[in-house]
């Protein structure tokens, strides 16, 4: 049950990052974009493990290759589905970029089944595919010929990122007898200190003016990295509690978090798609909770 609150915590947080994400990709590029998702989030996480130890004292893990491999590979394949993401922001059609990349959860249950053993029942799946395809309906309408080849392999690419990132992160916090609390929270720091260290030293080298842009907007940046980091945290417990597959559908409520947040900020109406979109997702996150609900 708590991979639940978890989830949609996430979903909320998340959908506050791109927001955010989106601002910033105005005056920054891809890069720069995705690593002010990541700069502050790691010291960050960093106290957030050191709290979780003394309030919850645990002993310290050993790490496995397996385990080194795992976050390594989820936290490049993290850079890329952002960068791609951030790409899809900066594009005319972009609410069609992100809808296809909100294919995320069903290739998050393919490869799950295929590659990591995951077992869904066929609610779990029927949820997964009635959830993307109201992420598909709502993704808007664009300009004919406006979803050209790139656009959608850009879309489709960042999802599948996205959903290898957590995978992997499934899996490497199962390398760990911690509570999982604790194995989430170790795992996140793994990650996050890869992508600084990665995204960081690339810009050095190669682009010292985007550094110098994120410099100078601290404000923003904490926020994206503020925002990120909890939404990171939130789905790697999830994440590490049930199935991906079934948590990044009950997540794609995003959408909903998402139009509401287009309301409040700025008074657009909802058309008649957005709201059959909105009654398919709460008819698929009804879908995948309903079995844990059952069991409980």
């Amino acid at each position: 049950m708590l991979w639940i609150p978890f989830t949609l915590l996430a979903a909320f947080t998340q959908a506050l990052r791109n927001a955010q994400q989106k601002q910033l990709s105005r005056d920054v590029n891809a890069l720069g974009v995705t690593l002010a998702r990541f700069i502050w989030a790691l010291p960050l996480a960093v106290i957030y493990l050191a709290l979780l130890h003394l309030i919850e004292p645990a002993e310290l893990p050993q790490f496995s290759g397996r385990f080194v491999f795992d976050v390594s590979a989820a936290a490049f394949a993290q850079i890329l589905a952002t960068a791609l993401m951030v790409l899809l922001f900066q594009r005319r059609n972009y609410a069609a970029g992100v809808g296809l990349a909100k294919s995320e959860a069903l290739l998050a249950a393919v490869l799950g089944s295929v590659f990591f053993g995951a077992l869904l029942g066929p609610l779990g799946w029927l949820g997964i595919v009635v959830g993307s395809a109201a992420v598909w309906l709502m993704k808007g309408r664009s300009a004919p010929g406006s979803l050209d080849l790139s656009t959608l392999l850009l879309g489709l690419g960042s999802g599948l990122c996205f959903a290898l990132t957590t995978l992997w992160v499934r899996d490497a916090c199962h390398q760990l007898s911690l509570p999982f609390m604790h194995t989430a929270a170790w795992a996140l720091v793994w990650t996050i200190s890869i992508q600084v260290a990665a995204l960081t030293g690339w810009l050095a080298l190669r682009d010292r003016q985007t550094l110098v842009k994120l410099w100078q907007r601290p404000s923003l940046v904490f926020r994206i990295s503020l925002s990120s980091s909890i939404a990171s945290l939130c789905w790697f417990t999830a994440v590490n509690l049930q199935d991906v597959g079934l948590v990044k559908t009950l997540g794609q409520i995003e959408v909903f978090f998402t139009l509401l947040l287009s309301q409040h900020w700025l008074k657009e109406q909802v058309s008649q798609r957005e709201k059959i979109g909105l009654l398919l997702i709460v008819i698929s996150a009804m879908l995948v909770v309903l079995p844990t609900l059952a069991v409980w």
